[in-house]
């Protein structure tokens, strides 16, 4: 490649960037899904479109698709946080496995009888679409406050279920009979199992050597937390585990774990979960021959109805019903089952393997994901409305922590958002521990060292400096006064 032919690329892809980076902001305005236009940036390059790029590699899309995953796994995990988690976490692991169950045999019964597709084929479909998307579901999450129960499943659904519907897809697509149930039961346990120990033990190891080593540079600690993610997926991979389920749990350990510098760790791993869906959506636009969808977009409507309408809301159904979940919530769980890149991508695996019919099924997969994700992503905020679900406790602080290595200390930063309860409260009332003080407040652009009367405010940024043996218990009292108020401690939140 010359380099003048290396400036015209590089100027088309930092101009594509461009276009969709201001495309992030008016989804964000209008409410319509940002793959949509995305996809729609990619579909205008590509076949039928203004500059009529052809690309058929279905293969380096797939590659590129589980290395995009890979990173927006990592930023939903950072972003997780286990008090939310770790109540829903028994009724997002039964979505995850019964629930993927009763969806793709829903969905492939209405393939094959409804569409008329073979077997396999239908199977192949009701099992691409069962994977909820993680990029769709934290998008959405971040702009519709909903109660932590609910965001909790959501978010622990998206991140869990891609592994057992990654088994499923290949096995469905592998040459010859599928295997009997049990030995795929099995097979998807084991793997699941391996990837959850592996995803463990990466992100304990890797929080315990961030915590003991001072890396010379606060811009190394966001490289090293996404390094340390990947190694999870490349490990998990390698000892034939779920890689992408090894990825979420260390990078969800990582993101609750006390590391320094963690705030602007999760907005690195952000911008890259922004990259990598942008580089990912475009490119699954390429792939696609808008003209060839035609033909399908009746059979996508239906299986997509059968779906959403039946399927989903009966998986959700069926098999939360141990954990008395109120219906109002699971209504909602079943219209949030949001569809988004994973499955297009997963649409890519039957074409790498040469699986007959591979073509059609990713035009119906293609289709469906555009036309269902055009009708529940706008309309899940006035869904959550209409059932009063509002959002549940307080926003909690956003607290960073800085080492200061040769004091043995801590600068902690500290946000305080809108909804906390730490509005009105005095700094003498925070009663933080001995070798812990309140040394600066940042309020409307000015900063003022505080007195012991200074009444704090919403919106206020505080600088905390607090010694080694105190950090913990300092962060501790911080947030239970978020959560509480300047009660926190009487009323068992402290």
């Amino acid at each position: 490649m010359t380099v003048h032919r290396l400036n015209e690329v590089l100027l088309i892809c930092s101009l594509v960037l461009l276009i969709a980076v201001v495309a992030v902001r008016l989804s964000s305005r209008s409410g319509l899904p940002s793959l949509l236009l995305y996809l729609g940036i990619g579909i205008a390059i590509g076949q039928d479109g203004i500059f009529n790029v052809e690309f058929d590699n279905a293969e380096l899309t797939q590659v590129i698709g589980y290395a995009a995953l890979v990173v927006i796994l990592a930023e939903g995990g950072l972003g997780t946080k286990w008090q939310e988690v770790r109540p829903a976490l028994p009724a997002a692991v039964a979505l995850s496995t019964a629930g993927v169950a009763l969806s793709v045999g829903v969905t492939a019964a209405a393939a094959h009888y409804l569409v008329g597709l073979e077997w396999r084929q239908a199977l192949i479909i009701g099992a691409v679409v069962s994977s909820t998307d993680a990029a769709a579901v934290f998008s959405v999450l971040r702009r519709v406050p909903l109660p932590s129960r609910v965001t909790g499943v959501l978010e622990a659904e998206s991140g869990f279920n891609d592994a057992p519907v990654v088994i499923l897809v290949v096995a469905f697509c592998t040459a010859g009979p599928v295997d009997d149930w049990y030995v795929l039961v099995g097979t998807i346990a084991l793997e699941l199992t391996i990837g959850a120990a592996i995803g463990l033990a990466a992100g304990w190891l890797g929080a315990f050597g961030l915590r003991h080593v001072a890396l010379p540079a606060s811009g190394l600690y966001p490289i090293a937390v996404m390094a340390i993610a990947v190694v999870a997926y490349a490990a998990g991979a390698i000892a034939h585990g779920s890689g992408f389920l090894a990825v979420y749990l260390a990078a969800m350990v990582l993101g609750n774990s006390k590391l320094p510098h963690a705030p602007a760790t999760r907005g690195f791993a952000e911008g890259l979960g922004w990259l990598a869906q942008i580089g990912m959506f475009v490119l699954l636009g390429l792939l696609v021959t808008p003209h060839e969808l035609v033909d399908d977009f009746w059979p996508a409507v239906i299986v997509g109805l059968v779906l959403t309408m039946v399927a989903r809301p009966l998986s959700v159904f069926l098999s939360l019903l141990p954990f008395r979940i109120p219906r109002r919530e699971q209504i909602l769980l079943s219209w949030a089952g949001l569809r988004g890149a994973v499955p297009i991508i997963l649409a890519t695996i039957p074409m790498v393997a040469d699986v007959e019919g591979s073509t059609r099924i990713f035009n119906i997969v293609f289709v469906l994901v555009v036309v269902y994700t055009l009708v529940q992503g706008p309309t899940l905020p006035w869904l959550a409305k209409a059932l009063r679900l509002g959002p549940g406790a307080p926003s909690d602080l956003g607290v960073e922590s800085a080492p200061l290595e040769q004091l043995r200390g801590h600068l902690l930063s500290v946000s305080i958002p809108e909804e906390s309860k730490m509005h009105g409260v005095e700094v003498a009332e925070l009663r933080l521990p001995p070798g812990a003080a309140v040394t600066l407040v940042v309020r409307d652009e000015r900063s003022f060292v505080p007195s012991p009367s200074t009444v704090l405010r919403r919106g206020d940024e505080l600088l905390v400096v607090a010694t080694d043996p105190v950090r913990d218990a300092a962060e501790k009292r911080l947030r239970a006064v978020g959560q509480g108020g300047k009660l926190a401690g009487w009323l068992g939140t402290g």
